[in-house]
């Protein structure tokens, strides 16, 4: 008998429909990456049609590293809370799975309230990339969990070889494993490349992480792209506007604080 997909207030099945069909090539869903139930708040009433979190922002909210420091049971729990707080269709960044076993994975995947996660290709143990065939199987595994507890998690499978700076088709080689393997999306991080880019698009639905030295939306927008995160970046927002109001503060300065 198939588990229940409901969670807390979430339909993991419906949830995972709808997170899927924004994947849109040339609409990318935008993912204003969160860290916290607020900033949830936030980007829900901004009007922002799916939940993202970032790992580089909830591991230091939490109080530890990025790159697979934080244990699953805080990450987990985050993530629950997170959930709880919107009706927005919620994915997750989960490293490269924390260790867990793909029913394990999923189950708390489920248990949170999410219906999709990242997952990338590096093993923060070793500070390599993980063996191609392996993540494949790794995501097919997990997409199986997760069907046979009654739903299709929408799986984007970040690309670490950019961010290593290998070569591209290396990158371009994953992609199509990991998107025979199941994956709904790549993710090329670190990729700024508009030809590189199109070679991904090319192959599926790619995510392209959106800062401030990237392609401009419209023109990612142009290349085909069909999902564009900021990972940490609105954090990091969050945090200089902090040290300049707090430095301010220091100087006595009434107006630099509020400005």
């Amino acid at each position: 008998m198939t588990a229940p997909t409901k969670s807390g207030g979430h339909d993991l099945a419906a949830d995972a429909d709808k997170l899927r069909k924004l994947h849109v090539p040339g609409d990318p869903l935008l993912l204003a990456n969160v860290w916290d139930p607020e900033s949830a708040r936030v980007v829900e009433a901004a009007g922002m049609r799916a939940i993202a979190t970032a790992s580089a922002a909830l591991a230091p909210v939490n109080g530890y590293e990025d790159h697979g420091h934080l244990p699953p049971d805080v990450a987990f729990g985050a993530l629950r809370r997170i959930a709880d707080t919107v009706t927005l269709p919620v994915t997750a960044d989960l490293e490269d799975g924390y260790g867990l076993s793909p029913q394990e994975f999923v189950e708390r995947l489920a248990g949170a309230g999410a219906c999709g996660a990242n997952l990338e290709d590096t093993d923060h143990r070793a500070g390599a990339l993980v063996d191609a065939d392996r993540h494949a199987e790794r995501i097919a595994s997990i997409k199986a969990a997760a069907r046979a507890r009654g739903f299709d998690p929408v799986i984007n499978a970040r690309i670490d070889v950019h961010y290593r700076q290998g070569p591209l088709e290396e990158g371009l080689k994953r992609a199509r494993k990991y998107l025979d393997a199941g994956a709904d999306c790549v993710y090329p991080i670190l990729l700024s490349d508009a030809s590189a880019i199109r070679q991904y698009v090319a192959l599926g639905p790619t995510n392209i992480l959106y800062g401030p030295e990237s392609i401009a939306i419209s023109d990612l927008a142009g290349l085909g792209v069909a999902r564009l995160s900021v990972g940490p970046f609105l954090f990091r927002l969050l945090l200089k506007r902090l040290e300049a109001a707090a430095d301010a503060f220091r100087r006595l300065d009434d107006k630099g604080i509020w400005a």
